[in-house]
């Protein structure tokens, strides 16, 4: 409860806050692999077809970075329930929904690669238009925007005022980097 009688926040311990989290990462997770997963089957494809063998190098090795990408992209995004696995019932879920949530990070970092060098590849067999790279930066920018800026601007916005204006404190050294934003 605060000063003037209004609760912030949940009422939860420790565990039960990480078996929150935990539910809600997987469910973050599971849209992404997904996605991730559909578009590395496909990558997977490419090199099976007819038109692949007049590619020129530099195209062949983008599409090479790019299956090699996605497939590091899986693996990252697949880890959080390997991980779940290998340490349920070990007493350490809130240190894995922590770890489980930086695979995920890391994953998302991943994905936006593969997603560049998939998008770079498609438009330069697509188009072989000099302007390539300046879509493919744009989109970047876009992803960027959506995936990083708008979060963190709501995190800026919504930790550094409480709902009456009143300005909170940072937070502890304890509190920085939770996955529940």
């Amino acid at each position: 409860m605060t000063a003037d009688g209004r609760r912030r926040g949940r009422d939860e311990t420790e565990e039960e806050r990480a078996d929150r989290m935990w539910v809600e990462l997987i469910q973050e997770v599971r849209v992404a692999q997904t996605g991730v997963q559909i578009l590395f089957g496909f990558l997977l494809t490419v090199v099976f077809q007819p038109k692949y063998s007049t590619l020129p190098h530099a195209d062949r090795v983008i599409y090479i970075v790019t299956v090699l990408l996605g497939a590091c992209t899986t693996g990252a995004l697949v880890g959080p329930v390997s991980l779940h696995r290998l340490v349920s019932g070990r007493r350490v879920k809130p240190q894995a929904v922590r770890l489980a949530s930086r695979m995920t990070l890391v994953g998302l970092v991943l994905l936006l690669a593969t997603m560049t060098a998939a998008l770079l590849l498609i438009l330069r067999v697509a188009t072989h238009g000099t302007y390539v790279p300046v879509l493919v930066t744009a989109v970047v920018a876009w992803y960027l925007l959506w995936w990083l800026g708008l979060p963190l601007w709501a995190r800026h916005l919504h930790t550094s005022r409480s709902e009456d204006g009143d300005t909170r404190p940072p937070a502890a050294p304890a509190e920085r980097g939770r996955t529940d934003g």
